[in-house]
């Protein structure tokens, strides 16, 4: 049927349903470390094997142990039922998925596993670029080698270079002692490069020669260090919209971009929203031998929300609503609050209007200074750089105020046919 190892009576008693879950996951290798059982079967699994017990009655999931998960369904065919077993199924960590797109998506990552090319993963923030990059290290030949995750981002500019390629001691001030540098910490493993567009133009090129020579040069020396590192990039913007504007360098990009995979949005795969849900709510319920499960009427909640904070925004409301649903055995609708940033829409002759509903203090100043940034951005028609002498901020500073707006939801609006 796949790969599962199945138990002597699970077929039997739960055919319909071990149907449907072999059929999601038998194109993804690792499901021989997987057992599903009936049960009343007494079965001992074998060593770092999974063992997912099944059982008809009220819905329910639980852990039983550190490699036995329960579950119990009403009906074979209803979402609940293959949710909470893939949500079992899968190990902490790894990416779940139920959406044809989705699974696509898992099954090239193996594919991918199995070489050495660097791989570039595009989406938006928050639906798990990260995850799947693991997924993809943990499947390859450098699995026992280090992951090593870096986000672009979020260090000082000054810093990055001497922070990927390491230093020596007294190359610059406050240099006190050497540092091998992510590189080299990644060496015989992976390294991630997230949020890659945030990276400087000078660091571009000189990320670019390291990746081509499996090389580097520490700041302070002058002979190359070989590295062996299979690279990993994450973008959660238009990387060919950024070379066209000359602030990604093209040689970079199609370095990084041998194989390039796109993570959608949550709202564009809502079959993943149901797993997604009950593996959150079995990793942090304060019981996990007994975990509310969530009803029809909830996870159709679920289905129907736009989602604009991704797989995150879902983490969010699933943990409000384990603490909503306290000792109760299901989560309901009224269990479910979900995140109400100030929801800002556009106007004819304002570029961002707040909803009534939108009058905390964050939200006036958030406002305000959209405002004030739109207004810029159309007088400038449009020209970042620009807007941002205006403002008096860096380039940098304003795609990280307009990255922000729009996961608040705030509507910016497009110019030129573009957007912001």
């Amino acid at each position: 049927m796949s790969a599962l190892a199945l138990g002597e009576n699970v077929v039997r008693e739960h055919g319909a349903l071990v149907q449907r879950l072999s059929a999601l996951v038998g194109s993804l290798s690792g499901g021989d470390r997987i057992a599903i059982v009936d049960a009343g079967d007494d079965v001992s699994p074998t060593r770092g094997q999974r063992t997912v017990a099944l059982s008809r009655g009220a819905p329910r999931i639980s852990r039983q142990g550190a490699n036995r998960i329960e579950v119990r369904y009403t009906e074979p065919h209803g979402e609940a039922a293959l949710a909470m077993a893939l949500a079992a199924i899968t190990p902490p960590g790894e990416p779940i998925a139920a959406a044809p797109e989705s699974l696509s998506v898992l099954a090239l990552a193996e594919r991918l596993a199995a070489s050495n090319i660097p791989v570039l993963i595009n989406g938006p923030t928050g639906t798990g670029k990260e995850v799947l990059s693991r997924f993809i290290h943990a499947r390859s030949r450098r699995a026992t080698g280090p992951f090593i995750a870096v986000n672009c981002a979020a260090m000082p500019e000054a810093m990055l270079e001497a922070m990927l390629f390491g230093h020596q001691k007294g190359a610059f001030t406050g240099a006190t002692q050497s540092s091998e540098g992510f590189m080299r910490a990644a060496d015989g493993g992976t390294l991630l490069l997230d949020e890659i567009a945030e990276m400087p133009l000078p660091l571009q090129a000189k990320l670019l020669r390291a990746l081509q020579e499996q090389e580097v040069v520490p700041i302070g020396a002058t002979r190359p260090i070989p590295v062996d590192v299979r690279v990993i990039a994450c973008a959660n913007r238009d990387l060919p919209l950024e070379v066209a504007e000359g602030r990604f360098r093209a040689d970079l990009y199609y370095r990084l971009n041998v194989f390039p995979l796109a993570l959608r949005p949550l709202r564009e795969r809502a079959e993943d929203i149901a797993p997604l849900a009950f593996a959150m709510a079995l990793r942090h319920a304060p019981d996990p031998s007994r975990v509310a499960c969530f009803n029809d009427a909830a996870l159709a909640m679920l289905r129907l929300h736009p989602w604009p904070g991704n797989v995150r925004e879902l983490e969010n409301v699933v943990r409000r609503a384990l603490l909503l649903a306290h000792d109760e055995n299901a989560i309901t609708p009224e269990h479910i609050v979900f995140d109400c940033p100030a929801r800002l829409v556009s106007a004819p002759n304002d570029p961002v209007e707040a909803e009534p509903a939108a009058r905390k203090l964050s939200s006036v100043v958030q406002l305000s200074e959209a405002r004030a940034i739109i207004a810029t951005l159309e007088a400038c028609g449009g020209n970042r750089l620009r807007a941002a002498r205006e403002l008096g901020i860096s380039e940098r500073t304003l795609r990280y105020r307009l990255a922000s707006f729009r996961e608040a939801g705030i509507e910016l609006g497009r110019v030129a046919g573009g957007r912001w």
